[in-house]
């Protein structure tokens, strides 16, 4: 490691590293998520049914998750540097593989090359984000960068629409797997795994990223002075407690918050992946928008899920000084009563984009905080396990949703489908119920419990 000089000036080379992850999880997203403004044209070309379009996009989950636990396991053993970047490689070439399939039975393998692909990706960032980011910001840059995949399909759709009205679906995948080439290089060339590895980090940086401010015993003093403090309420409410971290994969899987963050993300991530890849669809056939006007009402809910990933995470570490919970409770809720509002959801454009907005704000607020859940329950080294364990759920639910909706779609009709991703909500409100708010236990702060 080169020696770097001792400077009261922190250098800011942590915010490039999250810069370079947003670019990577936004194209990982663009190419998983182009599938959901290219349904109508490969349903017409192969003579797909609804069911076959939600295999399809099951098969990119089934994959990703299988990938996941075997990846946190390698990350956490060797490091993320090396297998990241072959990961975003291959996801290019995957994407690439697409736009050349030249039947229905093709683009489900595909889809499914693209998900072992793609699924190292999300463990890597996570666990860069818990290297190299403080306490006091994981949550503002897990919200920062889950934004990023998010991002990607508030542009995707009037991009894909341009393309295939000019060139044809077929072009939007090869046009897609250009950009994760380049970032697989700079990821190679400028990201280490350590901070204290990189010559462009000093050591007053360093010092920033290795000693958290945020404890339960600073919450303490700064709530005992009035016991009516809105901050000592909330503390009660999400059940805040003093916690050794998990160090080892067995008191991970021992874990009952490890499992019940994962059944939260798992039905987050089914409505998520349900949205991109049926409203489009639901556009087309429902509301008989033409294709532009689809592009554009498709794309509001991701330009609201920008918004509520990074209001989010700055909720979390500002407002509710690194608790996870509340802005988890904040999703949950509310998007109980935002899925079944789609229900009765009018024609007018202006009016169904405002609603889908504002749907993709809110079921985002809390979203990313899942993922950073981990951070808080278990040691450094092991959070690329727990955060495994957590999007493997995540996965599946990403397979399960869609697919189970084209299933709901072929049996029933649109209502049930806004039903049904209402109740799956109403059901992350129970498992954050039952989960603990940790703090985790630093050698400043005695345990008091």
């Amino acid at each position: 490691m080169e020696t770097k000089m001792n400077v009261s000036k922190k250098t800011q080379y942590r915010w490039f590293v999250l810069a370079l992850i947003f670019c990577v999880y936004m194209v990982a997203g663009a190419d998983r998520s182009n599938i959901g403004m290219v349904v109508p044209f490969i349903k017409k070309s192969f003579e797909l049914t609804n069911t076959d379009i939600g295999a399809m996009a099951s098969f990119f989950y089934l994959t990703y998750a299988v990938i996941q636990i075997p990846a946190g396991h390698l990350y956490s053993k060797k490091g993320v540097r090396g297998f990241y970047s072959v990961s975003i490689l291959f996801t290019s070439i995957a994407t690439f593989i697409m736009g050349i399939a030249d039947s229905g039975l093709h683009l489900k393998w595909a889809r499914a090359l693209l998900g072992l692909a793609e699924g190292p990706i999300n463990i890597g960032s996570i666990a860069t984000i818990n290297k190299w980011f403080p306490t006091q910001e994981k949550g503002m840059a897990t919200g920062i960068y889950l934004s990023s995949i998010k991002f990607a399909p508030a542009f995707v759709p009037p991009l894909c629409a341009w393309i295939i009205l000019e060139f044809g679906w077929r072009t939007v995948f090869y046009v897609f797997a250009i950009p994760g080439i380049f970032l697989a290089v700079l990821w190679w060339l400028f990201v280490r795994d350590n901070p204290r590895d990189s010559r462009h980090v000093n050591e007053a940086e360093i010092h920033y990223i290795e000693h958290p401010t945020v404890t339960l015993e600073d919450s303490k003093k700064s709530t005992s002075s009035n016991a009516k403090h809105p901050e000592g309420v909330i503390d009660k409410i999400i059940r805040t407690k003093l916690v050794t971290p998990l160090k080892s994969n067995k008191e991970i899987l021992k874990s009952w918050n490890v499992w019940a963050d994962a059944a939260g993300y798992f039905c987050l991530v089914a409505i998520t992946y349900t949205i991109m890849t049926w409203i489009p669809t639901y556009l087309v056939q429902v509301k008989q928008f033409a294709i532009m006007k689809v592009g554009l009402v498709a794309s509001a809910p991701w330009i609201g899920a920008v918004l509520g990933n990074v209001i989010g995470g700055t909720l979390s570490d500002k407002v509710f000084h690194s608790r996870r919970k509340p802005v988890m409770l904040i999703t949950a809720i509310s998007t109980v009563f935002l899925m079944y509002s789609l229900k009765y959801a009018p024609n007018d454009m202006t009016i169904l984009g405002l609603l889908l907005l504002l749907a993709g704000t809110f079921l985002n607020l809390g979203y990313s905080m899942f993922l950073a859940y981990p951070m808080g329950i278990a040691t450094k080294d092991k959070v690329p396990f727990a955060a495994a364990i957590v999007n493997t759920a995540g996965s599946l639910g990403g397979a399960f949703g869609p697919f189970a909706v084209g299933l709901i779609l072929d049996m029933f009709g649109w209502d049930h489908v806004f039903t049904f991703l209402a109740g799956i909500s109403l059901l992350v409100v129970f498992l954050l119920i039952t989960m603990i708010e940790p703090i985790q236990k630093t050698d400043s702060v005695p345990n008091n419990n």
